[in-house]
């Protein structure tokens, strides 16, 4: 990894775009999730904060994938930097009688980073070397991670030392950082020069093109459903900021090393999932069944901690699963899918794990209130279990013979990448290699 952010500057400076950018956006959340139980004294309503850092998503998907396809996919990501910028300073007016501009700060940073994150998932095959396409993927992807481990836990000391406030101005210097970052790199993020001329946007029909070409290919299919049943479970994110509050009494603090182990763990899955997605689709989804199991695992034991740094240790043995799954099925989406659909391909993962995620936090918050925080979280956990041994039953079709259906996969692709640059598929005809 090393290596590569020598050898490729344009990689090394969207890098560190994210990397800035995602530490302010943790700074924001320790401080925003405590803010918000102090003002409502609510486990609902710290709850609801995580849906709002995915719901939003889900509902922009439908434009967003078309965009990355269409335009300028580096200016696409400065704009939306410099806009959340804007959006993540309105958490400065947030007080008594205005929790809700939380809210609606944290959904507009959310719906914002939807154009972003489909926009870098699809330029990053055209930023590096094929050879370098793993390496790289499960670098950005431990950027997430890295910076949730890193970021909430400075976000938590920050917060102690100079208040939320400092803390929510600090994230919007973040996103500032970022936009000027982005805008020096130099390769282009696409494979084929953006036609003079474009029609005008289709979001449904844009999305169907990307859908009838995942139902037409069943490893991407099954890759695309992947994130569902994690997403299913990741309401038990949002009670681990109640169970540090509430009953180990740990205050931001106590936040803090939750949120850090979560990150050390989606840290340390794109290290294991590095050294499994090369080896084709049969490993990769093999791999995203297992890490389901891994995240019920660890997040089944949870419940039973004394103490929070004993809740850390499971939650990070938890997210060392979903980490993994996140970055294999990321890798073979991008191996997978020609240029003129990956934006659209990786919005529709996007949107599926923000749905399924939005609708699990709403959940857990619910339950949270009834059951207590430690009950919420051995439901979520029996979720991802059970979601994890049934993706392994329903993908066992398609492993056995994935070598010789890989190939013809890849070989699609790129045929029809080929076909792309020569074609504007914005304009209204078939997509190459969708069946219609």
């Amino acid at each position: 990894m090393l290596s590569l952010l020598r050898r490729n500057r344009d990689v090394r400076l969207v890098f560190s775009a994210q990397v800035i950018s995602f530490a302010g956006d943790w700074f924001a959340t320790v401080a925003v999730v405590g803010l918000v139980l102090d003002l409502t004294d609510s486990g609902f309503a710290a709850a609801a904060i995580f849906v709002a850092q995915s719901l939003p998503a889900f509902a922009v998907t439908p434009l967003a994938g078309p965009v990355a396809d269409r335009f300028d996919r580096r200016m696409v990501m400065v704009a939306v930097s410099v806009a959340q910028t804007g959006a993540a300073l309105a958490f400065l007016a947030v007080g008594s009688g205005r929790v809700w501009v939380a809210f609606a700060a944290q959904g507009s940073i959310t719906a914002l980073g939807a154009f972003f994150t489909p926009a870098s998932q699809a330029a990053l095959p055209n930023l590096v070397d094929p050879e370098d396409l793993a390496t790289a993927t499960s670098m950005m992807a431990a950027t997430w991670g890295a910076m949730l481990a890193v970021g909430a836990a400075l976000g938590a000391a920050f917060t102690v030392l100079f208040g939320r406030q400092a803390a929510f101005v600090a994230d919007a210097a973040s996103f500032a950082i970022a936009a000027g970052l982005i805008s020096l790199v130099r390769r282009p993020m696409r494979a084929e020069p953006l036609a003079p001329h474009t029609s005008r946007m289709r979001p449904l029909a844009d999305t169907a093109d990307a859908i009838r070409y995942a139902r037409s290919r069943p490893p991407v299919l099954a890759l695309l459903g992947s994130k569902c049943g994690l997403g299913l479970a990741t309401g038990v994110v949002g009670v681990l900021a109640v169970l540090a509050d509430k009953h180990f009494h740990a205050g931001d603090g106590g936040i803090g090393i939750l949120l850090s182990a979560r990150g050390l763990g989606a840290l340390a899955g794109p290290i294991v999932a590095h050294r499994v997605a090369g080896r084709g689709v049969r490993a990769q989804l093999l791999t995203c069944g297992l890490s389901a199991v891994t995240f019920g695992f660890g997040y089944l034991l949870v419940p039973l901690s004394p103490v929070v740094l004993v809740a850390g240790v499971c939650a990070f043995v938890g997210h060392i699963g979903g980490g993994t799954q996140w970055t294999v099925s990321t890798y073979g989406l991008q191996l997978l899918t020609p240029d003129h659909l990956r934006g659209r391909i990786h919005a529709a993962d996007f949107a599926l794990v923000t749905l399924t995620g939005s609708v699990s936090y709403l959940v857990a918050g619910v339950l949270a209130g009834v059951i207590g925080a430690r009950g919420t979280i051995a439901l979520g956990a029996a979720v991802a279990l059970l979601w994890g041994a049934g993706y392994l039953a329903a993908t066992r079709h398609i492993r056995p013979g994935e070598d010789g259906y890989a190939a013809r996969s890849v070989t699609g692709a790129v045929e029809a990448g080929a076909a792309g640059a020569s074609a504007d598929p914005s304009a209204g005809e078939s997509v190459p290699g969708v069946v219609t």
